[in-house]
């Protein structure tokens, strides 16, 4: 699967997942995400982009346990996701520490190192797990790309419906 693919596939997962948020622009994560990316290579804190098919794998993998279906605004999903974010930089990235400015959408950064200690008692054994176990990342990659499932499914409804439409105005 292409970068761009699982990108969507990581967006229509969230959007799914956050049934409360009825209105939340299916790009946003792909938005958030590449605001991220562009400021820490303008800082100089990387060299390259760090949005690659490996990345996306390792937040699919935080953000599906961290992100819960109760999540009420689209606030709390950008801060949980810019946490489950700045951990997959810290521990995939080139570098050994990044700045959390770019990260942060809170006034408290204390709310946000709970949260990130929250994500590391949760998941720690499951992060080092994807880089040990060839298996592990298989099962993970493949569970991600079958999130993307439900945008076929809405353009196959989408194009049922107008196929429907035209028959009626055949008649």
């Amino acid at each position: 699967a292409s970068t761009g693919e699982l990108l969507r596939c990581l967006s229509d997962f969230l959007r799914h997942r956050c049934v409360k948020l009825k209105e939340f622009p299916s790009n946003q994560i792909i938005i958030w995400f590449r605001n991220v990316d562009r400021a820490l290579l303008l800082q100089g804190w990387q060299n390259q982009c760090f949005i690659n098919p490996s990345s996306l794998v390792f937040i699919y993998l935080l953000c599906r346990d961290m992100v819960d279906e109760d999540t009420a605004s689209q606030q709390e999903l950008h801060a949980t996701f810019l946490t489950c974010l700045y951990l997959a930089y810290s521990y995939l990235g080139t570098e050994i520490s990044y700045p959390t400015k770019p990260f942060l959408v809170e006034s408290s950064s204390d709310v946000f190192w709970e949260r990130a200690l929250e994500v590391i008692e949760h998941l720690s054994a499951d992060m080092l797990r994807l880089n040990a176990e060839p298996s592990f990342f298989t099962e993970v990659f493949q569970d991600l790309k079958r999130q993307g499932g439900h945008r076929g499914k809405e353009t196959v409804r989408k194009q049922s419906t107008e196929d429907s439409r035209m028959e009626n105005l055949d008649r």
